[in-house]
């Protein structure tokens, strides 16, 4: 029964990353395998002779000995239990991704467009990689991406010049949420878990995610892409400008960034802080909901203009829910595996069959490359189920720093490749980036970006006591 639902598990795997060849969203492999990973599981639970209590992330070697009934007990509460994990990763991500759609709501992040007076195609590229860097980390990278190209296409007209804007974007907006706790799906997860905390993660990567944007933007500030100066081609924004703008985005970005406070200081789980925020953020948008601006803005979306709109409800219907299902699906999946012992048992077999990089106190056992090969793993899969695996194969403290190293390897490396990453997938989406250009043009920046900050953790970890 274990082959059965490994195979399963790989079978769904590879729909998730050929998913554009199928022409099938990857939510719904990754529903299926979970449905059919955890029915496979209570059906022939009195086979299997092991079992992993994640509650106290130990494996139980007499599982075999219970009785039917216990066994199922047990399973329902293991499922229970994973469940309750993934529902805290994605009302977080709910919480976060309603802000973001209520800040664009007012037109807030016209206010960032606004500070870009240069044409100056290498400043505008500088420009823009810090601004990934930063705002991915407060507002996660794969907002922060949809953000960036969209005031890149109000600045940018020649697509052709664009798209090596958009591949320097990806590679800056993955480092920039590798050193933040809500910048990645990834560090969140990692962060919840109990795996990681803010400080020691600023600490340990915020060197390394710096260099790993700063390399691939200084060397691609040389090329032919990014010399001379933009066509003076103005226009004028067609979205009409809240005099709230400004506001709601300081307001909103300062909600988000309250939630790790807000966890330090009362030790709740993030998602009650990201509760608290977006009720506050909403508040707010419903009293400007009666301004002049948003009547008017109500009738440039095709609305009635007598009627109140509200910001809030418009926000929750544009949140993206197929990849709030895909995360549920995939991490669901991966949290069968991790009960039956087998993600334990793989990595106790990595550990073993590894060679050893580091010095003996590096991870306590495991093996830099492996580490690495998470990160090159991340390109070509997706990384939020690499990282779920690895919190069900590795049992190390908190803060330890192998736990910030797979932060750093899973966040940047999914950069190598432009389906790697959720930023790298919305970018194409939204300027029909070619795969192999990004292959030729950008994957040997983001490599060399991946392995120069990977080189720096390994130095910054020695100094850390």
């Amino acid at each position: 029964m274990e082959t059965a639902i490994i195979l399963v598990f790989v079978i769904g795997y590879l729909a998730i990353t050929l998913e554009h060849n199928l022409k099938i969203d990857k939510l719904i492999p990754a529903l299926v395998m979970m449905a059919i990973c955890w029915a496979l599981i209570a059906l022939g639970l009195d086979s299997f002779t092991q079992w992993f209590n994640s509650a106290e992330h130990a494996l139980l070697d007499n599982f075999g000995l219970l009785g039917h009934e216990e066994k199922l007990h047990l399973m329902e509460e293991t499922l229970l239990h994973h469940l309750g994990k993934t529902a805290e990763i994605l009302v977080f991500l709910l919480g976060a991704m309603t802000i973001v759609e209520i800040i664009d709501y007012f037109d807030g992040f016209s206010t960032i467009k606004s500070f870009v007076k240069t044409k100056s195609k290498k400043r505008i590229l500088w420009i823009f990689a810090f601004l990934a860097f930063f705002l991915s980390a407060i507002i996660d990278n794969l907002t922060a991406t949809i953000v960036l190209i969209s005031i890149l296409q109000k600045l940018v007209h020649d697509k052709d010049v664009r798209i090596w804007y958009a591949g320097l974007i990806i590679i800056a907006a993955n480092a920039g949420g590798a050193w933040s706790p809500i910048g990645d799906v990834t560090t969140t997860m990692l962060w919840i878990g109990k795996k990681v905390t803010t400080g020691h993660l600023f600490v340990y990567l915020f060197i390394p995610s710096l260099l790993c944007m700063l390399v691939p933007t200084f060397i691609a500030s040389f090329l032919p892409a990014f010399k001379g100066q933009l066509e003076n081609n103005e226009e004028q924004d067609e979205k009409p400008k809240s005099r709230f703008s400004a506001t709601m985005l300081y307001l909103g970005l300062g909600g988000i960034v309250s939630v790790p406070i807000f966890k330090t200081v009362t030790h709740l789980p993030p998602y009650v802080g990201m509760m608290l925020a977006l009720g506050v953020v909403a508040v707010f948008a419903e009293i400007y909901s009666s301004s002049k601006f948003t009547l008017s803005h109500a009738e440039h979306q095709g609305g009635d203009s007598e009627g109140h709109h509200s910001p809030v409800h418009h926000s929750l219907s544009k949140i993206e829910m197929p990849s709030i299902l895909f995360f549920l699906g995939i991490l669901m999946a991966v949290a069968a595996l991790e009960s039956l012992g087998i993600l334990f048992g793989f990595a106790q077999s990595l550990q073993d069959n590894m060679p050893m990089l580091g010095t003996e106190l590096h991870h306590e056992g495991v093996s830099d490359v492996v580490v690495l090969l998470l990160g090159v793993g991340s390109a070509v899969i997706d990384n939020v189920p690499l990282v779920a695996a690895s919190l069900g194969m590795f049992s190390q403290p908190i803060d330890n720093e192998l736990w910030h190293f797979i932060a750093y390897s899973a966040g940047t490396g999914g950069s190598m490749l432009i389906i790697g990453s959720a930023a790298g997938v919305v970018a194409m989406g939204m300027e029909k980036i070619n795969f192999f250009w990004y292959l030729k043009k950008i994957s040997w920046l983001a490599l060399l970006g991946f392995l120069v900050g990977a080189a720096a953790f390994m130095v910054t970890r020695t100094l850390i006591p």
